[in-house]
């Protein structure tokens, strides 16, 4: 599933405390199997204060593993599995499984 999920797919959250929640990947983590989204996964974290930095509650995007997403489709719009077609110039494309339509373009 490495390369099933790539940057700036839409991807909607199938579970856990995000879950419905669809946007877009900032940032893919193949050796992990996780990636990070706009607004998912959002922690507050708590910094003292230092000479460099004010201090105070931040919030954080933290990663999210990719078993727990599934990538929207742009032409029919649902969350669906990806598949692999490889065309007539030789070039291997990602193919939604519900619509059979092209996900790279």
């Amino acid at each position: 599933m490495a390369n099933k999920i790539k940057k700036g797919d839409t991807v909607r959250v199938m579970s856990g405390k995000d879950k419905g929640k669809e946007e877009k990947v900032l940032s893919v983590f193949p050796k992990d199997s996780q990636i990070v989204m706009e607004k998912v996964n959002v922690v507050k974290r708590h910094t003292k204060p230092t000479q460099s930095n004010k201090g105070g509650i931040f919030e954080k995007v933290l990663p999210i593993h990719w078993s727990r997403v599934s990538v929207v489709c742009p032409a029919c719009k649902k969350a669906t599995r990806v598949g692999f077609k490889v065309l007539k110039d030789k070039t291997k494309v990602r193919v939604c499984k519900k619509c059979n339509e092209n996900i790279d373009k």
